[in-house]
Formats: structure tokens, C-alpha cells, sequence
């Protein structure tokens, strides 16, 4: 019995990493990054993990060392400050993306080979992913990325070239944008 419940409590491990755009909580499970959310901005830390306990499993855990995750989580904050700090172009991280399925999920395998510096908009990113008239599920896809930073939908912009929207908010968007063209 004991061991079901420590099985339980080693899904999800995750910490709070401070960046230029505000704090981020990242979140890992063995399988490799699950989540980043915006602490500062709109995303209520409880709230990200009470919804990543429904979807992954119960537990979530801080001590280091209690599972892979947190060298994971180690790894994540290292290349996420080598990012900010213009060091790194492309993230090596294992992703654990099981919280996007479908043509969501499609979006995302999309948006990853956006590369750095450059920007697409949400029309491209649907011609991308085969469906070109799912503009706007694409823009749910960007509203949802698990993943953000990771999976650059910072770098999605509106036909016209505005900046739609970012769950980091517009600000942290333009930060982003500048970061990558120099």
C-alpha cells in the first residue's frame, strides 16, 4: 500500500524560476516537462498545480532528488536562463505533452519548428498543420500551449503582423520578440 501512494506522489515535481518576464513555474514529471505557467501574470500558482493534480495524478512534490523530475526541472531553469540571457537558440529539454491532445497537439509539433527569430502567423501555422481554414483553433492551440517559451507561440502573430494575444500578457510577448531579433 505504501508503495502505490510514494508511485502517486512522484508524478509531478515542480519549482519557481524567476525571469525577466516574471516568475514561471515549471512543472516536470518523469517523463520530462509538463508545464510552464506565468506566475505573475493571470496564472495563480495553486491554481496551475490543483489542475496539473486533476489531470496527472494526485501529489506534487519540492525535494529534489525525490524522482528524475526535478533534474529535469534542473535542466528546464539552466537552458530557460542560457534562453533569456541570448545564450540559447533551441531548447534540448525531454517534453511530456500529454496535456495537449489532437489537433492541439498538432499545433504544437507545428509551432516547434518555428525557428528562433522568426514569426508566422496564425494563418500559416493552420496552412502548416494541413487544415489552413482552422485559424482560429490554432489560436486556441496557442491560448492553451502547455508549454510556452518552449513551444514558441510568442512567435504567432496576427496576419497583419500584431501581436494577438500571450498568456504571459503583451508585454512579456514583446520581451520575447525583442529578445530573439537581437
Amino acid at each position: 500500500m505504501a508503495t502505490g501512494l510514494a508511485e502517486q506522489t512522484r508524478k509531478l515535481a515542480h519549482r519557481t524560476l524567476e525571469s525577466p518576464i516574471g516568475p514561471l513555474l515549471i512543472a516536470a514529471t518523469p517523463a520530462g516537462l509538463v508545464r510552464i505557467a506565468f506566475a505573475g501574470e493571470g496564472e495563480d500558482e495553486e491554481q496551475v498545480l490543483a489542475e496539473l493534480a486533476e489531470r496527472i495524478g494526485p501529489g506534487t512534490l519540492n525535494a529534489p532528488g525525490a524522482l528524475d523530475a526535478p533534474a529535469t526541472l534542473e535542466l528546464a531553469a539552466r537552458q530557460l536562463d542560457e534562453y533569456f540571457a541570448g545564450g540559447r537558440r533551441i531548447f534540448d529539454l525531454p517534453l511530456d505533452l500529454q496535456l495537449a491532445r489532437g489537433f492541439r497537439l498538432t499545433v504544437l509539433e507545428a509551432m516547434a519548428k518555428i525557428p528562433y527569430g522568426e514569426t508566422v502567423s496564425y494563418a500559416a501555422l493552420a496552412a502548416a498543420t494541413g487544415r489552413p481554414h482552422a485559424v482560429r483553433a490554432v489560436g486556441t492551440a496557442c491560448a492553451t500551449n502547455p508549454l510556452p517559451i518552449v513551444i514558441p507561440c510568442h512567435r504567432v502573430l496576427r496576419s497583419d503582423g500584431s501581436l494577438g494575444g500571450y498568456g504571459g500578457g503583451l508585454d512579456a510577448k514583446r520581451v520575447l520578440l525583442a529578445l530573439e531579433a537581437g
